[in-house]
């Protein structure tokens, strides 16, 4: 694959990169340059976890990118997630890595890592007071979004240790690439500044879609401003923690047309619209087309080959929301099959996802 093709297979992963001249020169000295994403071990794998990052992460591999997989458990337990348990944490770890290999992605070309396997290391610790000391406290109170809370939820000073760790990672992982959704970019923005003062490297960021819950994503005024920006993201991206909003891997077809049924998809609206955007980002990043099938006195069956053409026959009207909810069931479950299938079928899969349906999870 030469370099143009490398790029095009990038820049189709990320909603915004840091920057494309810097990512040219990174593929031009480096064959396989290392990318990281991060996940805190928490609950249930829904859609952005079990389903589309799979997506992602396969075209990053076919570029030629190495991938490290941060299993962030001590960031869950700061973040007080799964009751702070430290223990269900790691199990969910586990958990979350046979939902990435039932869902396709290939282990010998991926490294899962614990950050708490790095948290005995006096060289990670440095590396964390090193940053913390060139980062302002204002700077790092900007930073904390990336944790989904916001100012007044914030009891603990180990909270303010998230953004400058998170930042820390980057470089014990040696990583050329940040490759996380559009809500850590605060972190990876650090990171580039960070980075010259300490001798080290500008990380290349590279910035993926967040899914749209299936409330939808209303419009806010005020969004010229940043924060406000981060929180209407954060608020309207489809979590684990808000299930009524949300798609899991092990969801049946029929919670399935149920939850889909109910979302909010307005006539001829494609902003905020989350059936759209999950045609857009994983039906025809998976599929080569979308057949909408419809009584005839209806239109008929119709299939589209792109993106495009599904939103303009969206927009014009001539796609009734109906009718493009009942083809998204169909994809979805198909998506979602091979997951499912495979926590059912695989013993020891479904009892590691009976443990983590047993604890109680908490936001």
């Amino acid at each position: 694959m030469d370099l143009e093709e490398r790029l095009k297979l990038i820049a189709g992963v990320g909603e915004e990169i840091v920057t494309m001249e810097e990512l040219r020169l990174l593929l031009e000295e480096k064959k396989n340059p290392i990318a990281y994403d991060g996940f805190e071990p928490s609950g249930i794998a829904h859609l952005p976890f079990g389903v589309f990052r799979p997506l992602l992460l396969k075209d990053l591999i076919k570029a030629g990118i190495r991938f490290k997989i941060w299993l962030a458990d001590w960031f869950a337990w700061i973040n007080n997630k799964m009751g702070g348990d430290l223990d269900k944490i790691r199990t969910t770890g586990e958990y979350f890595i046979e939902v990435w290999k039932a869902a396709g992605v290939p282990a010998d070309k991926v490294e899962f890592l614990f950050a708490s396997d790095a948290m005995d290391s006096i060289d990670y610790w440095e590396r964390v007071v090193r940053i913390a000391k060139v980062t302002t406290v204002a700077r790092a109170t900007r930073a904390l979004t990336i944790m989904g809370r916001k100012e007044g939820e914030m009891s603990e000073v180990a909270q303010y240790f998230y953004p400058v760790m998170q930042t820390a990672d980057i470089f014990h992982l040696e990583a050329d690439i940040t490759q996380l959704g559009m809500d850590q970019r605060r972190a990876n923005i650090l990171a580039r500044e960070v980075g010259p003062k300490l001798g080290l490297w500008k990380p290349v960021v590279i910035s993926h879609h967040m899914l749209v819950n299936l409330e939808g994503a209303k419009e806010l005024e005020g969004l010229e401003d940043e924060m406000a920006r981060d929180w209407h993201m954060i608020d309207t991206k489809m979590s684990k923690s808000k299930p009524s909003s949300s798609i899991f891997v092990h969801d049946s077809e029929e919670e399935i047309r149920s939850k889909i049924g109910s979302a909010y998809c307005p006539p001829k609206e494609v902003a905020g619209n989350p059936i759209l955007d999950y045609a857009k980002h994983m039906v025809f990043r998976t599929f080569p087309s979308m057949k909408v099938e419809r009584k005839p006195k209806f239109g008929g069956e119709v299939e589209f080959t792109s993106y495009e053409e599904l939103e303009k026959s969206y927009v014009s009207g001539d796609l009734h929301p109906l009718d493009l909810k009942n083809a998204m069931v169909i994809y979805i479950d198909k998506m979602v099959d091979p997951v499912r299938n495979h926590f059912e079928k695989k013993g020891s899969a479904r009892r590691l996802y009976e443990e983590i349906k047993s604890y109680q999870v908490s936001r």
